[in-house]
């Protein structure tokens, strides 16, 4: 019996936590079929901040999550393991987070400042060097056949993670869950910024198709560029959305509809603002409307069972705050993404 058996078969999934990993499961890294990666980074963040605290958060929370899932019975023996997050790109979010506000009153009170530029220059290369590390982090589990969740941090972490997964997979689409469209260009002179996200990737990746569903703040730079992307942008709008299923359109038929619009390899990034805000209120940019998290979670059962590949996700934008109410949320979510990251793996 292998030692990873052996913990199975010692594992009470009755009992309490019963040690301080994620979910109080037994496993190490070399033992787990699903790796959820920290990014605990928070520098480009541009309303409230404490995203870099969320993924030791939801670890903590993910001590009370009962790790029976009425939909796939058994899957954590899959294993599931998070390392903690890197204390070194803690400190390093921490520090140019100080730069970052530092350099937004400059921008707004001095605009001429000759500071300005120098410092636009150190933030986007802090922002590229997180990128790096994120990518090179996440090659080296999928060259062992891992899958991984990236769990952040500000939603410009995600770009590392997907510029690793164009080195191995064969061409794939984006779905994005999400309040905000995040296609600004270098939103307020950053390259990296979480608001741009979306729009670095498809510029600078080989994404075929992006997916957005329940984007309900965005500007006018971001509506046109998706009306010049037809074929490669598909939105849909939470007010749209909302207004069919007022007319009797169900939940269930709009998701046939989002699943269809998905290409055959899907990476899924959920930011969790995409979520009505009493789900996330500490969130770094909190917006009224959205989703439950049994809504999120039916389309995504959808998407596995309508046969096509989820090959990757990240769960984003956690931020605590004085209670525990985000992180509660973001660990039973994220304990059910790992579980559909399996399945549609094929490891369960």
């Amino acid at each position: 019996m292998s030692s990873k058996q052996k913990k199975i078969e010692a594992f009470d999934p009755n009992g309490m936590a019963q040690n301080t990993e994620l979910f109080g499961l037994p496993f190490e890294e070399h033992e787990a079929q699903i790796i959820v990666l920290p990014v605990p980074w928070e520098v480009t963040v541009s309303y409230e901040s404490g995203t870099a605290s969320g993924p030791s958060a939801v670890r903590k929370a993910s001590w009370q999550v009962d790790v029976l899932d009425p939909y796939i019975v058994d899957a954590w023996k899959m294993g599931i393991y998070m390392p903690m997050p890197a204390p070194k790109l803690w400190n390093k979010s921490d520090k140019y987070r100080k730069r970052v506000e530092a350099y937004l009153e400059l921008l707004t009170e001095y605009p001429s400042d000759k500071t300005i530029q120098t410092e636009r220059v150190k933030i986007n290369e802090a922002c590229a060097e997180m990128i790096s590390w994120v990518q090179k982090k996440t090659e080296k589990h999928l060259k062992r056949g891992q899958r991984v969740i990236l769990l952040g941090g500000d939603h410009s972490t995600s770009l590392g993670y997907i510029k690793a997964l164009e080195k191995t997979e064969e061409p794939f689409g984006l779905l994005q869950i999400d309040a905000h469209a995040d296609l600004r260009k270098a939103y307020e002179g950053l390259e990296f910024s979480h608001a741009s996200i979306m729009y670095n990737v498809l510029e600078t990746t080989k994404v075929t198709q992006l997916v957005q569903v329940g984007v309900r703040d965005y500007c006018e730079e971001e509506l046109a560029y998706i009306n010049r992307h037809p074929k490669r942008i598909q939105t849909y709008f939470d007010r749209d959305l909302k207004h069919a299923q007022y007319k009797g359109t169900t939940w269930a038929e709009q998701v046939n509809s989002i699943v269809d619009s998905c290409p055959q390899r899907i990476y899924v990034s959920f930011d969790i603002d995409g979520l009505s805000p009493q789900y996330c209120p500490n969130t770094g940019t909190p917006v009224p409307g959205g989703f439950s998290p049994d809504q999120i979670l039916f389309l995504l059962e959808k998407l596995v069972e309508s046969g096509k590949t989820i090959i990757g996700m990240d769960l984003n934008e956690v931020a605590p705050g004085e209670s525990e109410w985000d992180a509660n949320v973001a660990s039973r979510l994220l304990f059910r993404m790992c579980n559909l990251l399996g399945k549609s793996s094929g490891f369960l």
